[in-house]
């Protein structure tokens, strides 16, 4: 299943200031969950524009049969942003590349000059939400079943002989 969200805003302020504060967006006092940005790959074009792909780690408060179940509460994603100074657009792609298999995020931002004031900046924002199957989740469980069965048997077996054992003693 897909869910797809939008939003618009307006900043009021100029869209060299918020196209500069993207950089600067974290760590953040609003926002403590993303713990690292790395760029991994930089890139200015023949006509000026500035290429980017960003690895963002994420640091979730998760239940600890979260943690148990999939070794890390660490959630990292690939960003590409794209800067056009001479056309003042700043178009971001977030996907996640953690957890993938379970969810897949998508989310895209663009920053633009608003045509009617220069002092303001238009972010347009969409996600996509999408959860593929849940195969892989009935699977792990499953499995996960499976080996606490037979650990069930084996404990059943081990208080079945403590009490025939006991049971002989007092005999």
């Amino acid at each position: 299943m897909v869910k797809f969200w939008e939003s618009e805003h307006t900043f009021n302020h100029p869209w060299s200031h918020v196209s500069s504060g993207h950089w600067r967006k974290y760590p953040n006092p609003y926002n403590p969950a993303v713990i690292a940005t790395d760029i991994v790959e930089r890139e200015v074009t023949n006509n000026g524009v500035l290429n980017t792909t960003r690895l963002l780690s994420t640091e979730f408060s998760m239940p600890r049969w979260v943690k148990n179940m999939f070794g890390s509460t660490t959630i990292n994603a690939l960003e590409h942003s794209s800067v056009d100074p001479s056309h003042k657009k700043l178009s971001l792609v977030s996907k996640n590349i953690t957890f993938c298999n379970l969810v897949s995020i998508k989310e895209t931002i663009t920053y633009t000059e608003d045509p009617q004031d220069s002092s303001r900046t238009i972010m347009n924002q969409q996600a996509e939400i999408s959860v593929p199957s849940m195969t892989f989740m009935e699977k792990t469980l499953a499995d996960s079943i499976a080996k606490n069965s037979k650990k069930g048997k084996e404990a059943m077996e081990w208080v079945i002989n403590t009490i025939s054992a006991e049971f002989t003693e007092s005999s």
